[in-house]
C-alpha cells in the first residue's frame, strides 16, 4: 500500500482523544518493528505512487465544498453543476470522495443530496436541446452515483428518514424493489416490473423505430421503470423470430447510447429473469446483457460518456456476478481507466469448492494473516456453500492442528474470517457443531489439547462478540444483505414450549448406546434451569439467546454425567475462557445463561488453583485441595 495505514488510524484516534500520546507512540513503535518484516515495494516503485489514505485525507475539504454546491438552487445554473459532477467522475475521484465522505460521517448527507438532484430532473419546462441534454446528464450521473454508493456502502445509506406517505423518491423506490443485491432474490413478475402498458408500448416503439433516443420532454424516471417490461416484450419477440439479432442490437444501442441508467435498469430485470430460467434457456438473455454492457463510441454520445461507462460497467459487473458464476458464462465488462472489480470470479471453474476452501485456509495459516484476495474468496465460498458447510469445514481444519502455536494462530485467523457473518456462523457453531462434537463419543478424541482447547477459545470469542454486538443492535452490512437463517429453524431446534423437550435435548437423551454418558436433560426445562431474573431480562425468542441457553444446559448435563473424558475437559476450557473474557472487560457476559444447577457440578470439576482468577481475600494455597466454600468463592467470579 506504500504507506503506514495503522499510523494514520492512530493519529485519528489521538485527535479524537481515544488514545494518549504515550499510548500512540508505544503502538507506533511496535508497528515500526513489525513493518521491518513486511513485504514492501522498492523505493523506485514508490516514487510515483500516492497512497490512498493520504489522498482521502486531502479529499475531505473537497467533500465539504461539493455539499455546499449541492445545496444551491439547481435550476439557476445546471450547466455549472454538471461541470462539478463531471469532474467527480474522472479517474478514481468518485471513490476517493465517497471514502472521504464516509470517513467524516457525511456519506448519508452526500447520498440524500444526489437523491434530491435526481428528483429535480423530473421538472420539465419548455426546454431547448441543450437544456434537455443537461437534464438527461444530471439524471444519469446522479442515478449511477447512487447505484455505486448502494453497492459499495450498502443500500441503507440511501434510505432517508420516513417522510409523508406517497413521497418516496424514485431512486429509493427503484433500489428497494428492482435492484439486485447479494442475498436478495427478485421476482421478475413483481408489479414493480410491470408498469402502465401504454407507456411500455410507447417506449418499445421509440426504441425500435428511432435512430437514437430522444431527449426533449423525456421523463427519465418513467422510462427507467418501463424499460423492464419493454425488455420482456423485445426478448419474447426475438425468441419467437419476430425480431432479428440486428434489430435487437439497434434497440440495445438506443438504450445505452445516451443515458447509461436505462441499461442498468434493463440488466437489473434481466438478472432477475435469468435466475428463473433453466441453463438451456438463458442464452438470449445473456446475449442482451453482453450487448447492453458493451459501450458505444461515436460522435452522438453525450458529454462524459466514457466516464459514465466505467461506473456503469462496475455496477453491471456486481449485479451479474452471481448469475454469471452459476452459468459459467463470460461477459466482458470494460474497465477503462480504473480497476473496477479486481476480486470477482476468483474460484477455479472445475475445482470442488471444498478443495478451494482447504487450499486458501492452508495458505492463510502459513502466512499468518488474511489478505484481501483471500477474504473475497472466503466470502464467495460462504455465499455458495452456506453457513453450515463453511463453518463445519473450517472447524474440521482447526481440529487437525496438533501444534499449540499453529492451533492458536488458526483460532485468531478463523475469528477474523468469521467476521464475514459473525452472527450466523456463531449460531451454527454453538447450535449445531459443538453439540454434535460433545454428544458423539466417537468424536471426543478430536477435542484433545491443543485443538480442543483452541476450539473452546474460538467458541467463546465468537459467542461473546456476537452477544455483545447483538445487544448493541449492531449488524454489519454483510449481515444485513444476507438472508438471515429463518428464526423458525432455531425455534424448532430449541422450542419455546418448556414442556416440550427441544430437538437438541431429545438428541442428547436418545443416546441408547451409553445411557450413562449424560444425565437426562429433558428433566430440566429451561425455566427451571435459569433464574427468574434471567428469564425476565433475556428474550428467549431470540435465536442467539436460545442457542446459548441450550448450550449451557448441555454443558450442565456433561458435568452431571458419570462418565468423564476429553469432552469434560473441553467444558472446563470453555468455562475458563468465559472467565478470561470477563476479566478482559467484556460487559455482556454469556455466563448469565449458565444454570444455577451447574454450580454443584462445577465444584467437582474445577480444582482450586485452576486458571480461574480468585477474588481478593484469604484463600487456601494453590497446592491444597479446595473446600466446598473455597471452590464456591472462585465460582463467585463467574456470577459477578
Amino acid at each position: 500500500m506504500s504507506c503506514d495505514c495503522i499510523n494514520f488510524l492512530l493519529q485519528e484516534c489521538s485527535k479524537q482523544g481515544l488514545l494518549t500520546e504515550a499510548n500512540r507512540e508505544n503502538l507506533e513503535a511496535k508497528r515500526t518493528a513489525d513493518r521491518e518484516h513486511a513485504p514492501c515495494l522498492s523505493s523506485a516503485e514508490n516514487a510515483n505512487i500516492q497512497p490512498n489514505p493520504s489522498l482521502i485525507l486531502r479529499a475531505e475539504p473537497t467533500v465539504t465544498n461539493i455539499l455546499k454546491t449541492m445545496d444551491s438552487d439547481h435550476s439557476k445554473s445546471p450547466e455549472g453543476l454538471l461541470g462539478v459532477l463531471g469532474h467527480m467522475l474522472s479517474g478514481k475521484s468518485l471513490d476517493l470522495l465517497l471514502a472521504a465522505a464516509a470517513a467524516t460521517g457525511k456519506l448519508k448527507s452526500f447520498a440524500q443530496k444526489f437523491i434530491k438532484l435526481n428528483e429535480f430532473t423530473k421538472q420539465i419546462n419548455a426546454e431547448s436541446s441543450k437544456a434537455a441534454s443537461v437534464r438527461a446528464l444530471l439524471f444519469d450521473i446522479s442515478f449511477l452515483m447512487l447505484c455505486h454508493v448502494a453497492q459499495t456502502y450498502g443500500s441503507e445509506v440511501i434510505i432517508g428518514e420516513a417522510g409523508p406517505p406517497g413521497e418516496v423518491p424514485f431512486f429509493e423506490t427503484w433500489m428497494q424493489t428492482c435492484m439486485p443485491e447479494e442475498g436478495k432474490i427478485l421476482n421478475p413478475d413483481h408489479p414493480c416490473f410491470r408498469p402502465d402498458s401504454t407507456k411500455v408500448e410507447l417506449l418499445v416503439a421509440l426504441l425500435n423505430n428511432s435512430s437514437e433516443m430522444k431527449l426533449a420532454q423525456m421523463k427519465w424516471q418513467e422510462a427507467c421503470l418501463s424499460i423492464s417490461a419493454a425488455i420482456l416484450e423485445i426478448l419474447n419477440a426475438w425468441e419467437n423470430g419476430v425480431l432479428t439479432f440486428e434489430s435487437v442490437q439497434k434497440i440495445t444501442d438506443n438504450i445505452k447510447g445516451k443515458v447509461c441508467s436505462m441499461a442498468v435498469c434493463a440488466v437489473a430485470w434481466l438478472v432477475a429473469h435469468i435466475r428463473m430460467l433453466g441453463l438451456d434457456e438463458r442464452e438470449k438473455s445473456l446475449q442482451m446483457i453482453r450487448q447492453l454492457a458493451t459501450p458505444l463510441f461515436g460522435e452522438n454520445t453525450l458529454q462524459f460518456y466514457s466516464e459514465r461507462v466505467v461506473i456503469m460497467s462496475s455496477i453491471l459487473e456486481r449485479m451479474c456476478a452471481d448469475v454469471l458464476q452459476q452459468t459459467a458464462a463470460q461477459v466482458k465488462f470494460p474497465s477503462t481507466g480504473v480497476d473496477t472489480m479486481p476480486y470477482w470470479n476468483l474460484l477455479p471453474a472445475k475445482k470442488p469448492i471444498k478443495e478451494v476452501l482447504m487450499g486458501v485456509f492452508s495458505k492463510v495459516l502459513e502466512k499468518g494473516w488474511v489478505d484481501s484476495r483471500s477474504i473475497h474468496i472466503f466470502d464467495t465460498l460462504l455465499h455458495m456453500g452456506g453457513v453450515y458447510w463453511f463453518c463445519n469445514n473450517l472447524v474440521k481444519e482447526l481440529l487437525k492442528e496438533t501444534r499449540k502455536e499453529h492451533a492458536i494462530r488458526a483460532v485468531e485467523l478463523l475469528y477474523s474470517i468469521f467476521c464475514l457473518d459473525m452472527q450466523q456462523l456463531t449460531l451454527t457453531l454453538l447450535g449445531h457443531i459443538l453439540p454434535s462434537l460433545l454428544t458423539d463419543s466417537s468424536k471426543w478424541h478430536m477435542l484433545m489439547d491443543p485443538p480442543g482447547k483452541a476450539l473452546a477459545k474460538l467458541s467463546v470469542w465468537c459467542a461473546s462478540s456476537s452477544y455483545t454486538s447483538h445487544n448493541k443492535g449492531q449488524a454489519s452490512v454483510w449481515q444485513r444483505k444476507r438472508h438471515r437463517e429463518d428464526i423458525e429453524d432455531y425455534i424448532s431446534l430449541f422450542p419455546l414450549d418448556d414442556t416440550q423437550p427441544s430437538k437438541l435435548m431429545r438428541l442428547l437423551s436418545s443416546n441408547e448406546e451409553d445411557t450413562s454418558i449424560l444425565s437426562s436433560p429433558t428433566d430440566r426445562t429451561m425455566s427451571s434451569s435459569l433464574s427468574a431474573s434471567q428469564l425476565h431480562t433475556v428474550s428467549m425468542r431470540d435465536p442467539l439467546n436460545r442457542v446459548l441457553a441450550n448450550l449451557f444446559l448441555l454443558i450442565s448435563s456433561i458435568l452431571g454425567a458419570k462418565t468423564a473424558g476429553t469432552h469434560t475437559q473441553f467444558v472446563q476450557w470453555f468455562m475458563e475462557e468465559c472467565v478470561e473474557c470477563l476479566e478482559q472487560g467484556s460487559r455482556c457476559s454469556i455466563l448469565q445463561f449458565m444454570p444455577f444447577t451447574m454450580v454443584s457440578s462445577l465444584l467437582g470439576v474445577v480444582p482450586c488453583g485452576a486458571s480461574l482468577t480468585r477474588p481478593s481475600g484469604n484463600w487456601p494455597p494453590l497446592n491444597e485441595p479446595c473446600s466446598g466454600a473455597g471452590a464456591f468463592g472462585i465460582l463467585f467470579i463467574i456470577f459477578w
